[in-house]
């Protein structure tokens, strides 16, 4: 699929939860240990600033909304280095008892070459990305199905939290989620209208920067960059404000609802998104994007999902109150 046709389902983003068997919808948790948790991740501290927010390289999806640029005014913040970790999210799990909303549905979204378990926990793939699959019994924990794990894997990213189980572990911590303009400010690293964190070579050019799909999506992934699936979260260099692998490896869950026609009317100053909408704005790309079907991986670019979906391919970072 070309980039200008690029949708939800092309692999950037899993399929909503409504798609994938359920109609059911939670209200976000109200975070009873609000403020109490331990949030030990690294943290870097984005001075206030003005930066030109959108696409200004021509490659944006058409639907996403990446254009009119716009120039965004933001305060100062402290934001995560890189994203929540499994064991972060353990800590938080553990204190609290949380139950993350895939393990309340009882299932989750899996691309299928990271699919383990066993047959009968498979359902039906979506209609338009058969490359997704509902596994029953996937979760943070379990990422691939009940026959996997996360040993060994805490320092990646935690996976299969929605929307509303990051807005849990943030009352928790006493953090929030960034907001998608302090997201792409800070994922620019000082760059000003560049079309990557690092600036605008492409991803291989001197040596692997994130961590995408490589070989022949849907079917074959050579793992020339190193995995299949996530990276741990100090892998590749950081950008200029010291922030990790901000494209690629995992999207991250931002405050903000999502509506395509937003910059239309942005204010200048600390934009906080529109009233209402749908879905939330997620931003970064994946383990799944690659430039010949999907070119989310940039800084400018946008995609979203309802707040209750969760997948194998999306966690979120944190900014301090």
């Amino acid at each position: 699929m070309a980039a200008e046709e690029c949708t939800d389902g092309c692999g950037c983003g899993a399929p909503a939860r409504a798609r994938l068997g359920t109609e059911e919808r939670t209200p976000a948790p109200t975070g009873e240990n609000s403020g109490r948790g331990e949030h030990s991740l690294e943290q870097a501290t984005i001075r206030a600033g003005t930066f030109t927010m959108g696409d200004s390289s021509g490659d944006r999806n058409i639907g996403d909304g990446e254009r009119p640029l716009h120039d965004v005014t933001l305060s100062a913040f402290t934001i995560d280095a890189t994203s929540v970790t499994n064991d972060a999210f353990a800590r938080f799990a553990d204190a609290t008892g949380y139950r993350t909303e895939a393990e309340e549905f009882g299932f989750s979204a899996v691309f299928h070459l990271a699919v383990r378990a066993p047959a009968s926990d498979l359902m039906q793939p979506v209609p338009q990305a058969p490359w997704w699959v509902g596994v029953r019994g996937a979760d943070w924990r379990r990422p691939g199905g009940r026959t996997s794990s996360i040993d060994g894997l805490g320092d990646h990213p935690v996976v299969h939290v929605s929307w509303n189980d990051a807005m849990a572990y943030c009352a928790w911590a006493g953090r929030r989620l960034p907001t998608e303009a302090e997201w792409e400010y800070a994922a620019r690293g000082g760059i000003a209208s560049a079309k990557y964190p690092w600036g605008d070579e492409e991803i291989a050019a001197g040596g692997w920067r994130a961590n995408i799909w490589q070989g022949e999506f849907p079917r074959v992934n050579t793992r020339a960059d190193g995995w299949l699936t996530t990276a741990p979260v100090h892998t590749y260099r950081p950008n200029g404000y010291g922030l990790w692998q901000m494209v690629g490896n995992v999207w991250e869950w931002c405050q903000d609802w999502f509506d395509p026609r937003y910059y239309e009317a942005s204010p200048p100053e600390n934009p906080c998104g529109p009233p209402r909408a749908a879905a939330r704005v997620l931003r970064g790309g994946s383990y799944l994007c690659h430039i010949s079907y999907c070119n989310r991986y940039r800084n400018s670019a946008r995609s979203q999902n309802t707040p209750d979906s969760s997948m194998g391919n999306a966690g979120f970072r944190t900014v301090a109150l």
